[in-house]
């Protein structure tokens, strides 16, 4: 297939999704970082301008590569992500007291990402020798658990639970779109459900135990959030938390239907936000742009999410629609995330929102992912034998 041949298979509705998104991530960011006196001579928003530009274009290369080379090579892949993953442990850069980048110098880099996607590629490797058959329970169901599971348990120990949680509701729905057994899935639900239900009823009604367990473990930093979530109003037990936890509701809810101006946003603009540009980013879009403006960001993503989910349904390679499944479920559960974090629904977490949130890793590897579903599009027909 010529190279022309394969421009005019792109999804240019995504791609004009992801244009939006470089703006509106852009302008967010610098409002976001505009009265920060830590961030005002970081040129924040050109620096994304670039970031997403050169990701951009690792995109663009990513979907003229056949995504079946890289399902061919998942397993050197994985070895290699694992190895990047341990190797933080004596090399890593601390941020907010957790481990989990290398200090490139140029840029941080943070493997915890990349393990996200290589996790994806990994399963659907697995998953595309099945065929479609229905998975067995120690013959597939157990592999694919500890393929997720070993990076899972290496990022919970930076710690890092938000990066974490996303590699089990990929293995979720991969294993949902690979064939699994209704009575295997009875059977996970109701194991997470009673370690839900017991974790939660240990650290209510054995607080302290509990939460010595979990410092002595390097797990002080999520008794604090966990803490924060069940009870927000008691202040006595972590202030910073409980400060972040309560303005950005606040913020959120004074944007009201059409919010208060871009660049206008008073609790953002006062330093009420920690880490506006990142972590806590929808704050400012509910702020400035009240729920007009959050509801068509999150229009944009249904779009884009629904492009996504056509690619699939239109592929008839099984390595393809797993590769596009595996991403959905990503890209769902972080969005899903870090808005219900910062709403109340869900405990918070250093997650971004993909394409708004300023980050160097996490950009590059949502665009690689964009790249992997534009290479399923172009390539579904083109077996490697071609």
């Amino acid at each position: 297939m010529t190279l022309l041949n394969k421009l005019k298979r792109i999804d240019w509705t995504i791609l004009f999704i992801l244009s939006l998104f470089l703006i509106l991530g852009t302008m967010i960011i610098f409002s976001a970082t505009m009265d920060s006196p830590k961030f005002q001579n970081g040129n924040f928003p050109k620096k994304n301008v670039v970031f997403f530009s050169l990701g951009l274009v690792v995109m663009i290369a990513v979907s003229l590569f056949n995504y079946r080379y890289l399902l061919k090579f998942a397993w050197p892949l994985y070895g290699l992500t694992i190895l990047l993953l341990v190797g933080i442990y004596p090399f890593g850069t601390p941020h907010n007291n957790a481990l989990g980048w290398y200090d490139l110098k140029v840029v941080e880099f943070q493997p915890a990402e990349l393990a996200k996607v290589v996790v994806i590629i990994t399963i659907a490797a697995f998953l595309v020798k099945r065929r479609g058959a229905q998975l067995g329970f120690f013959r597939d169901v157990v592999p694919i658990g500890l393929v997720g599971g070993i990076p899972f348990v290496i990022i919970v120990s930076f710690p890092d639970l938000g990066n974490a949680v996303i590699l089990l509701v990929i293995m979720i729905g991969l294993y949902w779109v690979g064939n699994i057994k209704l009575s295997h899935v009875l059977i996970g639900v109701t194991a997470l459900s009673v370690f839900a239900g017991g974790f939660l009823y240990l650290f209510t009604n054995y607080h302290d135990q509990v939460a010595k367990v979990m410092t002595d473990m390097n797990g002080a930093h999520w008794v604090k959030r966990i803490d924060t979530f069940l009870n927000p109003d008691d202040t006595a037990k972590d202030q910073d938390q409980s400060y972040q936890f309560k303005n950005s509701k606040k913020a959120i809810g004074s944007g009201g239907l059409t919010g208060d101006g871009y660049t206008k946003g008073k609790m953002v603009h006062g330093n009420s936000i920690p880490f506006a540009y990142t972590d806590t980013v929808f704050v400012v879009v509910a702020e400035e742009f009240g729920f007009v403006g959050s509801s068509v960001l999150l229009m944009l993503y249904f779009v884009l999410l629904y492009r996504m989910i056509m690619v699939a349904m239109e592929c008839k390679d099984l390595g393809g629609k797993y590769l596009i499944i595996g991403i959905v479920s990503f890209f769902v559960f972080q969005i899903f995330q870090h808005v219900g974090m910062l709403m109340g629904l869900m405990p918070l977490t250093g997650i971004t929102l993909p394409f708004i949130s300023y980050g160097g890793t996490s950009l590059l590897i949502y665009l690689i992912s964009i790249g992997l579903v534009l290479s399923v599009r172009i390539h579904q027909d083109q077996p490697l034998e071609e």
